[in-house]
Formats: structure tokens, C-alpha cells, sequence
């Protein structure tokens, strides 16, 4: 089977042509810029003068002795520019409007009516580049597409997953709600602004007119936990957690390995008759306590026994073995054995870049689209901040003299 090579990669990817001005900062307006980046599009990073908050975030390299930035920053800015701007200037916001002007994008994450305040509002810019698309991503939205009564809230992840539902039907048991591990609060608002950004610019080319996409990071969990909607609807049951099961599939879940943990999802009749004979039991498929999905649900805790007695005297190696291919099965990995799968070599999930101030090349994760024409890919390490400033503003128009007494007034830098 051809590859495809990292030279193709590199010729550009679908989005190549694709400007973006991205005055986003934390995780959700990051990693869906980033998005784009991995796919081409020109990212001009717009900092202020301090930088995004998290390049003092942690972790760093032993040997690191600039500390520009340690792995958040890196993990969520690769592919970009950045450039250094003072946006409390009167220079320094003329240096972001003669940006926006060339721009097919403007991505930010401020609370809502900053822009405003900074005489960057969407009505002013479209003025000015009536084509531009304009993102925004906040906790509970922007008042143009409906005032929620928290739209001043400041919010992060934990607060999104806490109000969009996800907390409310995760953790052990019924009383106790749990956090997701990663920041989903944030990253699935972020994929959710990407493609509604991406529509948007398809129909800008069209019509000549840009529009504003507007995404609150409550409104993308609750999106995502839909099946709350539709059971307290339906049923008028309010969900709960339910621990490591699922409330209408069984066996669904998480299991005891004798190393650890790992996944087994019998969603349908086919699946049970397989597990059933990969566990030397074929009598369990024609017993008419789990001959159907219906009946194993109304038996879980005796399918459970059952699926606990195989699985929690092997190890996930030689579950793998037994159900692997057969039946939808995983181990629960530690990151360390994501590094040593092959899976995510061959793939390009584990993404060597330089480190500056460093000796070391790090590990990122990789891009998870895989496009077999215009591929998208890690081409660049995250930028230091104002790495570019000098080079994307000779590219607008500023000679050097220019730049250099925008410099000495603490404009850019």
C-alpha cells in the first residue's frame, strides 16, 4: 500500500491559501486554530506583549534555559506565527486592523464586549473586509445569537462540562458526578467553531459575504451528551452516572483485567454469540437471560459476574488475544503504552518537534485527519513569542523603519 510521504505533506494542505488572525489564548480558541494550521491555513498568532497566559504553564524540559514555553503551549500553538502587539495602543490596534484587512478569518475567545471596546467588533471589521469570516468561542456564547443570563461569566472547562451535562451522567455511582480527564469543555467547542468556521468560509467564496459564527462551550457539551436530552423526553427520567456501564447496551463498559482495565462493547446479539464462544461459554447464547440485549440489561449484574470471572484473571495482552478482531475490545492505556503501540507510530500520532532552549525533541500528538490528496501535518514547533512579528508585517506593507519605531514605542515587539 502507497504511503503517503512527509514530502507530500509539506507541499501544503487543503487549507493552503487560508489566512486566519487568531487572537485566541487558554485551550478552546488554540486547538481549533491549530486545527486549521494542520491543515495549511496561515495562522498569525496576535499576542500581547506578555504572551498567551500559557506559555508559563508547565511542563518544561529539564534542560530548558529559556523557558519561552513549555509543553501546553507547544502542544496547541504548532504550525503558527506569532506576532507581539500591544493592543492597548492606538498603533497596536491599527497594526491588528491592517492584519484583519488581508485575513479570511478572525478567531477570538475574549469575554463577551472586549472587541468592542477595542473598536474590533465584527460589524466594524466586516466594514472593512465585508468577505471576513469571524469566530468566537465563549463559555455561553455571544449575545447575537441569543443573551444567555451567564453570557459575562468567565468559564473553563471544568464549568462546561459541568453545565452542559457531561458531569451529570459521569462518575462511579448516581451521587457522585465526575470530571472528564481531558479538556473536552474546551476541544470539542473548538472541532465544533472549526467546522463552522470552515462552512462559513465556503460560503463567503460563493457569495462574497462573511458571516459571524458564534459557539458557546455549554451549548457544544450538551451537543455532545444529546442522549440526556432525548431519555429525559422520552421518558421523563432524569439520567444519572452509571459508573463503567452503559444504561442501554450490555455488556458495555469497562471490565477488571488482571493487569488493569480494558473495554468490551457487545452492542448487539452477533457480538454476545462471539464473546460467548471466545470465552469457552457457548451455552450463554440460546439461556434466555442473555440471549438479547433487552434481557442482559435486565441481568447486568449477572453479566458482569460472568464477564469479570473471564476477564479478571488475564492479563490485557491475553484478552487482546482472546477477543481481539472478534469483538470490539480495547485495554485501558496509560500513556506509556500508547508510546509503545505500534498503532500510533504508523499513524503519525507521536510527533517529534524541537524544543527551544532545549537539547531535547519533544513528543506531540499528531494530526488525526488523515487527507490522501493535501495532507495536513506537524511542519513547525510552536513560535516564541513574536518570533515573527518583523516577517508578517513587511509581508503587509511596514518597511523596516516602520517597524522599528512601532518597536520603540512598545507597539509590538
Amino acid at each position: 500500500m502507497e504511503r503517503i510521504s512527509t514530502d507530500a505533506a509539506r507541499c501544503g494542505g487543503a487549507l493552503k491559501g487560508i489566512r486566519v488572525i487568531d487572537l485566541t489564548q487558554m485551550l478552546a480558541g488554540p486547538f481549533c486554530t491549530q486545527i486549521l494550521a494542520d491543515h495549511g491555513a496561515d495562522v498569525i498568532k496576535i499576542e500581547g506583549l506578555s504572551g498567551d497566559g500559557t506559555r508559563a504553564n508547565g511542563p518544561y524540559c529539564d534542560d530548558d534555559t529559556l523557558r519561552q514555553y513549555g509543553g501546553y503551549f507547544q502542544s496547541v500553538n504548532r504550525n503558527k506565527r506569532s506576532v507581539a502587539v500591544d493592543l492597548k495602543t492606538p498603533q497596536g490596534l491599527a497594526v491588528v486592523r491592517k492584519l484583519i484587512e488581508g485575513a479570511d478569518i478572525v478567531v477570538e475567545n475574549f469575554r463577551s464586549g472586549v472587541m468592542e471596546r477595542l473598536g474590533l467588533a465584527w460589524e466594524a471589521l466586516r466594514e472593512v473586509n465585508p468577505r471576513l469570516v469571524y469566530g468566537a468561542v465563549r463559555g455561553f456564547g455571544d449575545p447575537r445569537s441569543g443573551e444567555s443570563p451567564y453570557a459575562d461569566w468567565p468559564a473553563y472547562d471544568v464549568v462546561s462540562q459541568a453545565m452542559g451535562g457531561m458531569m451529570g451522567i459521569t462518575g462511579p455511582d448516581s451521587e457522585t458526578p465526575m470530571k472528564i480527564g481531558p479538556g473536552v469543555g474546551d476541544t470539542v467547542p473548538a472541532l465544533m467553531l472549526c467546522i463552522g468556521l470552515l462552512a462559513a468560509v465556503l460560503r463567503a467564496r460563493e457569495t462574497g459575504e462573511g458571516q459571524f459564527v458564534d459557539v458557546a462551550m455549554t451549548d457544544c457539551v450538551l451537543a455532545m451528551c444529546e442522549r440526556i436530552v432525548y431519555q429525559t423526553s422520552y421518558t421523563g427520567v432524569v439520567p444519572a452516572p452509571e459508573g463503567n456501564r452503559h444504561p442501554l447496551l450490555c455488556p458495555f463498559g469497562l471490565f477488571r483485567a488482571r493487569d488493569g482495565w480494558a473495554s468490551i462493547a457487545v452492542a448487539h446479539d452477533g457480538f454476545w454469540e462471539k464473546f460467548a464462544n471466545a470465552i469457552g461459554r457457548p451455552e450463554l447464547i440460546d439461556d434466555p437471560r442473555f440471549a438479547t440485549n433487552a434481557a442482559r440489561v435486565k441481568h447486568t449484574p449477572l453479566v458482569v459476574e460472568i464477564v469479570e470471572a473471564f476477564t479478571s484473571v488475564r492479563t490485557k495482552a491475553e484478552l487482546a488475544e482472546c477477543f481481539g478482531g472478534r469483538v470490539p475490545f480495547g485495554p485501558v492505556y496509560t500513556s506509556a503504552e500508547i508510546f509503545d503501540d505500534s498503532h500510533y507510530r504508523v499513524r503519525d500520532m507521536l510527533v517529534d518537534v524541537e524544543q527551544p532552549g532545549s537539547a531535547k525533541r519533544v513528543k506531540i500528538a499528531g494530526v488525526p485527519i488523515k487527507m490522501g490528496s493535501t495532507p495536513g501535518g506537524v511542519y513547525r514547533r510552536a513560535p516564541m513569542l513574536g518570533e515573527h512579528t518583523d516577517e508578517v508585517l513587511l509581508a503587509a506593507g511596514y518597511d523596516v523603519s516602520s517597524i522599528g519605531h512601532l518597536r520603540e514605542t512598545g507597539a509590538v515587539r
